[in-house]
């Protein structure tokens, strides 16, 4: 796996002067204490899905289609499995994209998954952030290290994260029409979750407020795939400023008020580039077993992140 140099300084510079405008990536939703104070039109939930169809961007160039198996035993899984894959674009591949995307998205929803404990808690008041969104409990490396709020949303750009490195192992599909059908899944799952923690954890009892927001969100995942795409084409400094605008809202401080410390940034860059390289080394088949408690865990923290980030400081 080949990472590019960079260093902490030509990131921060490339972040601040990006010619992307921040208001495209950031969030485009108020924090949940305020949204009692809009109004917003109703919007069903499947028409604010439809737009999927036409989400994906083309698939990539860059991603080497001939994937080489880690064993023999995977090999001939592989092959069972291709044999038996249905055909692109029929209801048989719908039912098995369905349930297989199931179980990636929720590989990519636990990485930073939080819970509020104080709505077990009779008559608790349930802390705020600055920006007065409700502030969670959560653990892991993106939360502990790297200093991310727990909060809804981290959860989701972080969730995003993940989603778009499937997305782009998903392009190497044999045809663009099984890439739309797990593509559109894939964001199904997603705003099912979301939706369902809007309600649960955040009190958004307001099925129009819930749309509104599912609505936005989806304007989100739109421009996560074009900053990140652009990213890896054009470097390490152009992905860790829409790393930056993304999970770190375009500021210059932490959470914490200190001023931010960009090898973080860097962390999350080198993970991204290994695991889209090792995903790049699964095949179809063995994605759910490589994601979801395999042999060759891929997502989650790796020192080798670390490693790469100090030995090009």
């Amino acid at each position: 796996m080949r990472i590019r140099t960079w260093n902490c300084a030509r990131l921060r510079e490339t972040a601040c002067s990006s010619t992307l405008p921040v208001q495209t990536l950031k969030r485009s939703f108020p924090p949940f204490s305020a949204v009692q104070s809009h109004t917003y039109s109703t919007i069903s939930p499947s028409s604010s899905l439809i737009l999927q169809r036409n989400a994906t961007l083309p698939p990539s160039r860059c991603l080497n289609a001939s994937l080489k198996p880690h064993s023999q035993s995977c090999r001939s899984a592989s092959r069972l499995a291709q044999a038996l894959a249905p055909r692109p674009g029929t209801a048989a591949e719908t039912y098995v994209a369905y349930g297989m995307t199931q179980k990636l998205f929720e590989a990519c929803s636990s990485q930073a998954d939080y819970s509020i404990p104080q709505l077990s808690q009779k008559g608790a008041q349930v802390p705020k952030t600055e920006a007065g969104e409700d502030l969670g409990v959560g653990e892991g490396w993106w939360y502990q290290d790297l200093g991310l709020p727990p909060t809804f949303a981290t959860w989701s750009q972080v969730t995003f994260l993940h989603m778009y490195l499937l997305t782009v192992r998903l392009r190497a599909l044999p045809s663009h029409e099984s890439l739309q059908t797990y593509s559109r899944h894939l964001i199904d799952h997603f705003s099912h979750n979301a939706e369902h923690r809007m309600d649960v954890l955040h009190g958004l009892t307001s099925r129009a407020i819930r749309n509104k927001f599912l609505k936005d969100l989806f304007i989100q995942w739109r421009g996560v795939i074009a900053a990140y795409d652009e990213g890896l084409v054009k470097g390490d400094a152009v992905l860790g400023a829409a790393v930056w605008r993304n999970l770190w809202q375009a500021t210059h401080n932490g959470p914490d008020g200190q001023e931010l410390d960009w090898t973080k940034i860097a962390r999350v860059v080198a993970y991204m580039r290994r695991v889209t390289h090792e995903l790049s080394q699964v095949q179809e088949a063995d994605l759910i077993l490589d994601l979801n408690g395999g042999k060759s865990k891929i997502f989650g923290y790796s020192d080798l992140d670390q490693k790469l980030v100090e030995s090009n400081r």
